[in-house]
């Protein structure tokens, strides 16, 4: 940590704080190290720039919804798990909408340390999917079903993107339970 009581894990969570109050294309370098107090070049010494920035905030959003999932589905297993998961997911998406937009990003920044942000949330579902006696290619689709639907659904709500006044709570509830009914069709018997 340098003098000033700066170093990355400081950086990076006020950086997330900051994308969800402003937005993530609202970031600057320049507002960053205003708001921490310091000269944009002192970044540097623990960052490599915007788009670095981008991949850590990426990193810190999924390992913090990677702890969130592993939390809610702690003592419970099959679909009570999926929907614990489900609702997980969303809760964090929706209350964290910067960092969330900052977690798509994970496409852009393909490498060992961004694929490990992932595969530990996804090697989780695999584990509560893997048990309900569904074949691994199944399971794999599945996952893919439950990650486009919940980062689909989170980024909606985020932009306010639903116009009908009907409840979105409800609407998201009944979504979680018709993916879980079909999921049961899946089951080898």
């Amino acid at each position: 940590m340098s003098r000033n009581g700066l170093d990355t894990n400081r950086i990076i969570s006020r950086a997330a704080q900051m994308a969800n109050e402003m937005g993530l294309e609202n970031i600057t370098l320049k507002m960053l190290a205003d708001d921490l107090g310091v000269k944009s070049p002192s970044l540097y010494n623990h960052i490599d720039g915007l788009d670095d920035l981008k991949m850590q905030l990426m990193i810190y959003g999924w390992n913090q919804m990677e702890q969130r999932i592993i939390h809610a589905v702690i003592g419970i297993s099959g679909y009570d798990a999926i929907r614990a998961g489900c609702y997980a997911f969303y809760e964090y998406a929706t209350e964290n909408p910067g960092l969330f937009n900052a977690m798509l990003w994970y496409n852009k920044f393909q490498n060992a340390e961004t694929m490990e942000a992932t595969s530990g949330l996804f090697s989780v579902l695999f584990k509560v999917t893997a048990s309900l006696n569904i074949s691994e290619e199944n399971c794999n689709h599945i996952i893919r079903t439950l990650r486009g639907f919940l980062e689909g659904f989170s980024l909606l709500v985020n932009n306010a993107a639903f116009g009908n006044p009907i409840s979105i709570a409800e609407s998201f509830e009944l979504s979680v339970n018709v993916l879980i009914e079909g999921i049961k069709t899946l089951e080898e018997k």
